[in-house]
């Protein structure tokens, strides 16, 4: 990117208001043209982010594990779309070689990557690892994302304006990160701390990243997003009997968002023309759980710039995804 560009300013935790106040899919620009890939397109936040994106007229790429539930996925985002037609790689975030295929396999389909949309993610799950050794949460929470974007990098600097969003959680609030046991080696594994763990993580990431496209000159921009609480299959790890599973359901049916208007703030930060490097958008009501999309407070660690650089280091060297780019 040009050094003499104009960048937009970083939000930190300004919480100004956003241009439109009660933001829906209705009100997402002309999309055509644009490149977006999302990760976890084929349920739930994914499904309804890429079917949004696609009525508007983006080239959607979806990248999934399971190839044969985002096939189905595919068919109907596919009907939703109103330009281009959907495409789907496969991508295992739980495996860095798949996040380097994966890469691989969408500069086949594009030259140019204009968003990236860091959607997919476990929640709650028993203490397991990936391919690579990691725990499965901060590995496919974090590591994964961190590397595919590394990847998909000289794809993203082809754009005029590209954007990464990632999403986190509210509940990166009630996270305590240590550098140096991500993998829980050296600490008792509860798999709620290991959840909010990562989603700190992508707190972090979201920040350190914003800091290198301001320092290289770049017009990229990222930003977070969470989407309050949104009635979606993730929940159902944290609870660990069918009864009150199915309880939870109907507590989460009663009191919780849709898919669809969990995807709001996804969004919003993927396309909307006043989002702003370092932003942090999600519904503010009810403490962050439900209403119109906004620009949110983060916890104290999450803005913490010697954390963010210290999992930054952390992060290439467990990945050997570098950044070259804008190193």
């Amino acid at each position: 990117m040009a050094a003499n560009q104009t960048q937009a300013p970083r939000s930190g935790d300004s919480l100004e208001p956003l241009a439109v106040a009660e933001f829906t899919p209705a009100d997402l620009p002309d999309l055509t043209g644009r490149t977006i890939v999302v990760t976890g397109g084929d349920g739930g936040l994914g499904k309804e982010t890429s079917s949004a994106l696609a009525h508007a007229g983006a080239s959607v790429i979806i990248a999934c594990r399971n190839l044969d539930r985002a096939r189905a996925a595919l068919d109907d985002i596919s009907a939703s779309a109103t330009a281009a037609k959907p495409v789907l790689v496969h991508l295992d975030l739980a495996d860095l070689e798949s996040v380097r295929a994966c890469s691989e396999e969408i500069a086949e389909h594009t030259s140019s990557v204009d968003v990236l949309i860091n959607n997919a993610g476990v929640m709650a799950v028993p203490y397991r690892t990936t391919k690579d050794g990691f725990e499965s949460q901060i590995g496919i929470n974090h590591l994964g994302p961190f590397a595919l974007t590394g990847r998909l990098l000289p794809l993203l600097l082809t754009a005029p304006e590209p954007r990464v969003v990632t999403l986190s959680s509210l509940m990166h609030q009630q996270a305590k990160l240590d550098i140096d046991d991500l993998d829980y080696q050296r600490r008792k594994y509860f798999r709620i701390n290991a959840y909010t763990q990562s989603k700190l993580a992508n707190m972090l990431f979201t920040r350190a990243l914003a800091s290198r496209f301001e320092m290289a000159g770049s017009q990229a921009r990222s930003v977070a997003a969470h989407p309050g609480a949104a009635a979606t299959d993730l929940f159902e790890p944290i609870v660990p009997t069918l009864g009150l599973r199915r309880m939870m359901r109907q507590v989460v049916a009663l009191t919780a968002k849709s898919a669809e208007e969990g995807a709001y703030s996804t969004l919003y930060a993927a396309a909307m023309p006043d989002v702003r490097n370092d932003d942090y958008l999600g519904p503010a009501g009810f403490g962050g759980v439900r209403g119109p999309v906004r620009r949110c407070p983060r916890s104290a660690q999450a803005v913490d710039p010697v954390l963010a650089e210290a999992l930054w280091e952390r992060s290439v060297k467990l990945t050997g995804v570098a950044y070259t780019e804008i190193a």
